[in-house]
């Protein structure tokens, strides 16, 4: 019934689509795609890496998602940890998902991010 999740959408304040683009463009080495016209006007932006495609969209009310979160599967996650330490990120290790290395951290707007890595076989 299911192929593929297409998105994951997290909410973000109006008017800091450029800490957004700092973060997922400049840190995460994300590409920004354009949004429709239409959805474009009410902010927020769109980011795609591999498969992966996160929407930010505002909300007048934010409050940040600090349990809901993305799980981002990675090649490297030793990578993932450089950049996000170079831009003075905290990240936090877990070790209780058999089968994988991962790390917590938050986006600009202390959104939850999980990112993962099969351990090798």
């Amino acid at each position: 019934m299911f192929s593929r999740l297409h998105h994951m959408q997290l909410a973000m304040p109006a008017g800091r689509e450029d800490d957004a683009r700092g973060f997922f463009v400049d840190v995460l080495g994300m590409t920004e795609i354009p949004k429709p016209p239409v959805l474009a006007a009410r902010g927020g932006a769109w980011f795609r890496a591999g498969g992966v495609e996160l929407h930010l969209g505002v909300e007048d009310d934010f409050r940040p998602a600090r349990k809901g979160h993305p799980g981002i599967l990675v090649e490297d996650l030793d990578e993932v940890v450089r950049r996000l330490a170079a831009a003075g990120q905290d990240t936090t290790w877990d070790t209780e998902l058999p089968g994988f290395r991962r790390i917590y951290a938050a986006d600009p707007f202390g959104n939850r991010l999980e990112f993962l890595q099969p351990h090798a076989s």
